[in-house]
């Protein structure tokens, strides 16, 4: 090998001498380039989109002296407003991850896990309830001194809640409310033929 050689190859490693090793995040991030995601009008509306408001009425169909129809239709809409906020969320994140994955962008997933928080509140308790009145959808009442077979509240009600929360059982807990709707019939229809 020639002198000429030899000091080529000495300068050409000495000169490149200290190379700065990134790590693969700092990679990452120099190569990704920053969205406007945040900017958007759905980031917008993500942010106003939130579920903290269900609660004055989340307390009022928790309230056991009200009337169980009531609580239920009071349950019944807050479910379907949880759970259509709760779908906007995840419809929107799904179509643009960038709302969720850059920075600053914890103030929509903050307001995404509140409402699936509240939709998982709401659907305990409603289920809660519905299982409750399921258990003893018939009542005793009293008409001139006999007990008469009544039913607890109105059955359509129940049935659409039922439905509604499409539980696992749903078929077994329609059942139950057939047959409590046929020992009401029954009943009423004696007391008709009896008069």
């Amino acid at each position: 090998m020639s002198k000429r050689i030899v000091a080529a190859l000495t300068f050409a490693l000495l000169s490149t001498g200290c190379v700065k090793e990134i790590s693969s995040d700092e990679r990452l991030e120099r190569e990704t380039k920053r969205s406007d995601a945040l900017t958007s009008s759905t980031a917008g509306d993500l942010v106003k989109l939130r579920c903290d408001d269900i609660t004055s009425e989340l307390s009022k169909a928790r309230d056991e002296s009200a009337q169980e129809e009531k609580r239920l239709a009071i349950y019944t809409d807050l479910y379907e407003r949880v759970k259509d906020r709760t779908a906007r969320f995840e419809d929107a994140l799904s179509r643009n991850p960038d709302l969720a994955y850059q920075e600053g962008s914890q103030e929509i997933i903050s307001a995404r896990d509140g409402c699936i928080q509240s939709a998982a509140d709401v659907r305990l308790d409603f289920e809660g309830l519905v299982r409750e009145i399921i258990q003893l959808p018939v009542v005793d009442e009293y008409r001139d001194g006999k007990p008469v077979k009544a039913a607890r509240l109105n059955f359509e009600i129940l049935r659409s809640a039922i439905e509604k929360l499409a539980l696992d059982d749903k078929d077994a807990l329609l059942t139950r409310l057939a047959n409590a709707e046929k020992t009401v019939e029954v009943k009423d229809t004696k007391r008709k033929r009896d008069k």
